[in-house]
């Protein structure tokens, strides 16, 4: 992990254009396997002495790092800092055991979890509501995975870079009705970096600077869900409290990068962001409102669905991809004249089956 995290830190101070000594501090994400990462990520980085702060909040782990880094600037703490994500999923090495496979709570620890209510079961059942009361159908959940996977052939990052069709995706192994494989994000390994630092620190360094405009942690509330349409609301809140804090509305976004662990949550999304009415996320998918030529373009990495989701990277990753766009250095899958980007990233179970954190990020140029 500690060698893919100072990787991904090179590469960002690189395109930065900023020395490794002038880091002040180092924020990292990851789930937990691998103690001291950020200590280790930056003695690959040839970087020593800094605070360190290692960061786990399942999904959203490095996006709880990246808002402690922003709050750190913004503060006036520090005028550089390193924020990076990192997983290494397929094996992990931690006290000399080594294992592989993602890590799965013990028995006891998560009641929900205990009675089958993993996160493919979850988002089925909120998928089967959704479908009971607006009538989505399942192919509109499957179009998800299609324009994901399309997005993801002209993304070089990605783990899949492969266009499938809606048949092969409505057609693939069924997970948990009415997912089926190709509607499941993947395990991979990964790391993601970015450098925070004040607007007159910036355009020293760019005369592309990308501006955190809002950067919003919470949790879910007990059975904050469970009455009323299917939704997340902690999404709701989250984001009603970006855009406030922004100044912009869901009409104003350009690109988001959201958390399509499932195509089910990226529906969802669309509705709990406001970037369509309660109930039309179907039809929003369909008529191709979430896509190159629409309202707005989500994920045109590939999302997590084929760009991949190692755990603490992800959210960072997004980030990464949002300021690519806003600087106009994303090649042939680039949104054109992009000024405005969000991020949505979710992390774990909380309690009655609200996320156990939820990011939301805006910047802008």
């Amino acid at each position: 992990p500690a060698k893919m995290g100072g990787d991904a830190a090179r590469m960002a101070l690189e395109q930065a254009g900023i020395e490794p000594n002038r880091l002040e501090a180092t924020f990292c994400g990851n789930i937990g396997n691998a103690p001291n990462l950020a200590q280790r990520v930056n003695g690959e980085v040839g970087v020593t002495g800094l605070p360190a702060f290692n960061h786990e909040n399942a999904c959203a782990s490095s996006s709880a790092a990246f808002r402690q880094g922003v709050l750190a600037i913004g503060n006036a703490l520090h005028d550089y800092v390193l924020v990076v994500g990192v997983e290494n999923m397929t094996v992990h090495i931690a006290m000399g055991v080594v294992g592989s496979g993602p890590l799965v709570l013990p028995h006891g620890a998560n009641l929900e979890a205990d009675n089958g209510m993993l996160m493919p079961a979850g988002f089925s059942l909120t998928g089967r509501r959704h479908m009971h009361e607006f009538g989505t159908t399942a192919e509109q959940f499957g179009m998800i995975a299609v324009k994901n996977h399309r997005n993801s052939a002209l993304n070089p990052y990605a783990q899949y870079q492969k266009v499938v069709t809606l048949e092969e995706v409505m057609t693939s192994r069924m997970v948990s009705d009415p997912l089926t494989l190709y509607q499941c994000c993947p395990i991979g390994d990964g790391a993601a970096a970015v450098i925070l630092t004040t607007a007159e620190n910036a355009r020293k360094h760019t005369t592309h600077p990308v501006f955190v405009g809002g950067s919003v942690l919470t949790s879910g509330k007990y059975k904050a869900s469970a009455e009323g349409p299917p939704r997340i609301q902690a999404c709701v809140n989250a984001a009603q409290e970006c855009y406030e804090m922004a100044g912009v509305g869901p009409e104003d976004l350009d690109v988001v990068e959201l958390h399509d662990c499932f195509t089910i949550h990226e529906l969802l999304a669309y509705e709990d962001l406001g970037l369509c009415p309660k109930g039309e996320g179907g039809k929003f998918i369909e008529e191709g409102r979430s896509d190159y030529g629409g309202d707005v373009v989500v994920n045109p990495s590939g999302g997590l669905l084929s760009k991949g989701h190692p755990i603490g990277a992800t959210g960072v990753a997004q980030l990464v991809e949002v300021t690519w766009h806003l600087q106009g250095i994303c090649g042939e899958r680039q949104v054109p004249d992009a000024k405005v980007g969000l991020t949505h990233n979710g992390g774990g179970f909380g309690p009655g089956n609200e996320p156990g954190a939820m990011s939301i990020t805006m910047v802008s140029t």
